[in-house]
């Protein structure tokens, strides 16, 4: 069962700054703001461990805030810390599936979470982005598709083409084969009767003992304002499947990223693939940081009521 305080890895004070919902909830706040430059983005093997040393002695039970979806990577090193077996449910943007370096990066971090024998599956829900498009699926991890051993199952998205890459048979998708490449055809979340189809998929589940890790990135901008893409879900779509979780799943975890920070980097080398990553545009650039604030701990809020009331 998840502990009603509320664990802030404190790298961007992103969280820290929304009053309104730390005044509603106990929490245990590690301050890690002196890595957060080193950590955004991708980490190396010392500041990983520099972040697992601090963090060691707090629950690993707790509902676990990481600040910006810059620092999702932190879910693997959290994951890192449960030796049970575990279904990982991941809703974001993004597939976060890269299978090329940095190991552990913002971009990579689901492909890391899979080294591991004890997650036994991963759903990605929610993704819409287009790093599951040519050229960018590519270098996603598509050999995890065997087996069901992951499921993609995108808001929304067109057809995409994988060149020369073998695409596994998988529950999720649909494919074509034609001259040098497979057509995948995305079984889209728009399309369906939602609460019918998620419960039908966690029924499938090997393992009922889940961790469920979120980008708020994969929201319409009415709901998150991040410092990545807008997404396609409304709230009321992510509270619902995140209540048809608890009732039918024992939540062994859970990490909520997506709120917003201006990237502090250090090193050239990750500021200039900062500037090249990071969208021009984003739901945040258009608003003041209290706007911001109030937004993102609005549906904090009603992200820890849905969990843990």
């Amino acid at each position: 069962m998840l502990s009603q305080e509320i664990r802030i890895l404190d790298l961007d004070s992103s969280v820290t700054k929304q009053q309104s919902l730390l005044s509603k909830y106990p929490h245990n706040t590690v301050a890690l703001q002196d890595l957060g430059p080193q950590v955004r983005l991708w980490m190396d093997y010392r500041s990983r461990a520099q972040v697992l040393k601090r963090i060691d002695t707090t629950a690993s039970s707790s509902v676990t805030f990481l600040g910006s979806g810059d620092f999702h990577h932190l879910s693997s090193l959290l994951l890192s810390q449960l030796h049970q077996n575990l279904s990982l449910i991941v809703f974001d943007f993004h597939p976060d599936w890269d299978i090329l370096p940095p190991r552990f990066g913002c971009g990579a971090w689901v492909t890391e979470a899979l080294r591991r024998k004890n997650i036994v599956k991963c759903l990605l829900m929610g993704i819409s982005s287009d790093d599951i498009s040519s050229p960018s699926i590519q270098s996603g991890n598509l050999a995890a598709l065997s087996k069901d051993r992951l499921e993609i199952y995108p808001y929304q998205h067109e057809p995409s083409k994988v060149f020369f890459r073998k695409v596994p048979q998988n529950f999720s998708i649909r494919t074509q084969r034609g001259f040098f490449y497979h057509k995948i055809y995305w079984n889209e979340l728009k399309t369906k009767n939602l609460k019918d189809f998620f419960l039908s998929v966690i029924a499938r589940l090997p393992e009922k003992n889940v961790y469920v890790s979120i980008d708020k990135d994969c929201l319409k901008s009415q709901y998150s304002l991040t410092n990545w893409e807008e997404g396609m879900l409304e709230l009321d779509e992510l509270l619902l499947m995140l209540k048809l979780i608890k009732e039918n799943l024992n939540i062994a975890g859970l990490d909520i990223c997506g709120d917003y920070s201006k990237p502090i980097i250090s090193g050239r080398i990750k500021n200039f693939f900062s500037k090249m990553d990071h969208p021009k545009i984003t739901p945040a650039g258009n608003f003041n940081e209290e706007e911001i604030n109030k937004a993102n701990a609005l549906t904090n809020q009603k992200i820890l009521e849905t969990i843990l009331s």
